[in-house]
């Protein structure tokens, strides 16, 4: 028996015409539709005129979930996962449910479509050739540990936040890159009252303390900037067969 496809499906974060016309199609002919809630993902789909099976598939049930969802994929199911919004297993439920799958044989398919935190990105005015995405910050326990880490980062990094924790994060990065380390906060994107703050990590705070952050939350944070005359080990190493470590 041929096994079915699970598809992951992004959904818009803000504005509704960013739903892709593929997307609409998976949904409609999907067997089943997985929704970290229901309600929202009832709504979208009304919008759309979608009338799909909804199943709640969210971070508390996924585990438990996971091992039926397998097997009516392996009986041939079409079965599509969305999240609230943007791309599923970004910061989102879907990792378990797709590792499971790919392991188990089962073709899995995901959709380009709508994720917040690449136009955040692309908009910060930061270096975007190269980046690394950390997703939400622990809140307490290895919060230090993981800052201290990201302190020697050299790329750009991106961060959700929420809105009531957004200054303390602030004032945490602030500590532990230096208070003048570039920074943009993008809120709402894609929906109409999308706004960017950028400066440094100090102005940006001193911005947010005087008026307070709303709505959907992309951080994004400069690298540490590389120390000027040094030549790096396996760079020196490549361009003149010598491991050690020279002033330019």
């Amino acid at each position: 028996m041929k096994t079915g496809i699970l598809y992951i499906v992004p959904t818009p974060v803000g504005n509704l015409d960013d739903m892709s016309f593929r997307a609409l199609e998976v949904l409609k002919a999907a067997d089943l539709i997985l929704a970290e809630d229901t309600r929202t993902s009832g709504i979208l789909l009304s919008h759309f005129g979608i009338k799909g099976k909804l199943l709640s598939h969210h971070k508390y049930n996924e585990h438990e979930g996971v091992a039926m969802i397998r097997e009516r994929l392996l009986r041939g199911e079409t079965i599509a996962l969305v999240s609230d919004a943007g791309t599923p297993g970004i910061s989102d439920p879907g990792f378990l449910l797709s590792r499971s799958c790919a392991e188990a044989g089962i073709e899995v398919q995901t959709l380009p479509g709508p994720t917040a935190c690449i136009p955040a990105l692309v908009s910060s005015g930061l270096p975007c050739d190269r980046f690394c995405f950390e997703g939400f910050l622990p809140l307490k326990k290895g919060r230090r540990t993981r800052l201290e880490e990201l302190s020697s980062e050299l790329r750009t990094m991106i961060f959700y936040e929420s809105p009531r924790r957004l200054t303390a994060t602030l004032e945490d990065l602030c500590e532990a890159f230096g208070p003048d380390r570039p920074c943009s906060v993008a809120r709402e994107i894609s929906k109409v009252h999308e706004t960017h703050v950028r400066g440094t990590l100090a102005v940006v705070l001193e911005h947010f303390r005087s008026e307070e952050p709303r709505g959907e939350i992309v951080l994004v944070v400069g690298g540490k900037k590389e120390e000027k005359g040094k030549v790096h080990r396996n760079k020196y190493k490549e361009e003149c067969g010598d491991g050690e470590e020279r002033e330019a």
